[in-house]
């Protein structure tokens, strides 16, 4: 049969000591947490908001994955608030697919 060879207890220690005496030398890099990781908003940004409305006008095409990425939100909730901006004249939609669906701005 191929493949690697369980390491031995003894060579699984070495092979740890080496690799921390390794970090400590290139610059005593801590394996300690990372840059904190913010979750996604739940809820959408107020869409009466002119700011916010601006944003959404400067897109070429305004598809849910742009949205939910510019404003830090939740893939659904971009799909609402896109849906939403539509009914109200703001967006107007472009073709897509039942997964996909693309928006221009309304001229």
């Amino acid at each position: 049969m191929g493949g690697k060879k369980k390491l031995t207890l003894k060579q699984m220690e070495r092979a740890s000591e080496k690799k921390d005496e390794a970090g400590t030398k290139r610059g005593g890099k801590s394996s300690g947490p990372g840059p904190e990781k913010k979750a996604p908003g739940i809820t959408p940004p107020d869409l009466k908001s002119d700011k916010v409305i601006g944003e959404i006008k400067k897109m070429k095409a305004v598809t849910p994955y742009g949205v939910a990425s510019r404003f830090n939100l939740r893939l659904s909730v971009a799909r609402d608030m896109l849906e939403e901006l539509a009914q109200k004249g703001i967006i107007e939609y472009v073709s897509g697919s039942k997964s996909l669906k693309i928006y221009k701005p309304h001229d």
